[in-house]
């Protein structure tokens, strides 16, 4: 019995999927390891602290700390004690819209965005931090709640690779506004995305939940959406909306146009997120990100300090 055509195409394609997600997950792991885990840990923890315990005043210590009820008790100063929360959880925001299929180089955005993704999820693996997704295009694709684990991490990145999305727009109010509402606890949320919009109405949301989180934008870039080719005539189509337009790229005025949009767009995205207090990482499908990475790791560390 002959298998139907589609039956066999899915298989390669979910073959394909493995192979990708295994290779993303060597590369990730060893990175995380050598370099980044532990810049990772010291840059999100100690976000939050939890009562631990009593203990007799030192000389040194913090007055605000001392508990007059217990002091009263036991004719003696005590202060609460402290413990930093061991346990973070990173929420993955992805976007699986249309244009995250486009790439003129080795990778797709979708693929950057999937490694860009791991990075985080292994981090917080090897740190014992529990991992969640939120997949969206204009609305919520998928939700998965934060677990930890290696294998759930890799459930993660397979999802993210293997999502076959049902919209092909783009909008980040509707996966914002889930973390804004199952999020209880102080907590780490990367939104991956091209940033490529319409509007800017989620800017609401999004100072929301910055307000309550720790959010990181990891904007992920085609040089081709950055700057013409002088290629001649060429059709241009969004892969959004299906709209498709003729254009000369050989003509100066033409790319000089189209760099004046992009850096009109880049300018209101980096402007709407330092308003909501959000940190920016840029990501080139062409370049290496591990330098990129390591940069806003040790900027953060840095003020932290500071």
């Amino acid at each position: 019995m002959n298998r139907e055509p589609a039956q066999t195409d899915n298989d390669a394609r979910l073959t394909r999927i493995l192979k990708r997600v295994r290779r993303i997950e060597l590369l990730t792991r060893g990175m995380v390891k050598e370099m980044l885990g532990g810049q990772y840990h010291s840059r999100f923890k100690g976000q939050g602290i939890e009562f631990d315990d009593f203990r007799e005043y030192q000389p040194g210590d913090d007055v605000r700390f001392i508990d007059w009820n217990v002091t009263a008790r036991m004719n003696d100063p005590f202060v609460r004690k402290y413990v930093e929360e061991r346990e973070l959880s990173v929420m993955l925001c992805v976007d699986v819209s249309g244009s995250g299929d486009y790439g003129s180089q080795d990778d797709s955005k979708r693929e950057r965005a999937a490694e860009i993704a791991a990075v985080f999820a292994f981090s917080a693996v090897q740190n014992q931090d529990k991992v969640g997704l939120t997949l969206f295009s204009d609305q919520v694709e998928q939700y998965l709640p934060a677990r930890k684990g290696a294998s759930h991490a890799l459930r993660v990145l397979r999802d993210i690779l293997n999502n076959q999305p049902k919209h092909q727009g783009t909008d980040l109010k509707p996966a914002l506004d889930l973390a804004l509402n199952r999020i209880a606890h102080r907590a780490l949320v990367i939104l991956v995305s091209d940033f490529i919009t319409t509007d800017s109405s989620w800017e609401k949301s999004l100072r929301g939940v910055a307000a309550k989180h720790d959010v990181v934008a990891a904007q992920i870039m085609d040089p081709r959406e950055i700057e013409l080719p002088k290629a001649g005539r060429v059709c241009l189509e969004d892969p959004e909306t299906g709209e498709q337009i003729l254009v000369n790229t050989s003509h100066p005025a033409v790319r000089e146009q189209f760099a004046a949009r992009v850096a009109e767009r880049q300018m209101a995205l980096e402007h709407l997120l330092r308003r909501c207090g959000v940190e920016r990482i840029a990501i080139r499908t062409d370049q290496d990100y591990v330098p990129a990475l390591k940069a806003y790791f040790r900027t953060r560390k840095r003020r932290r300090r500071g």
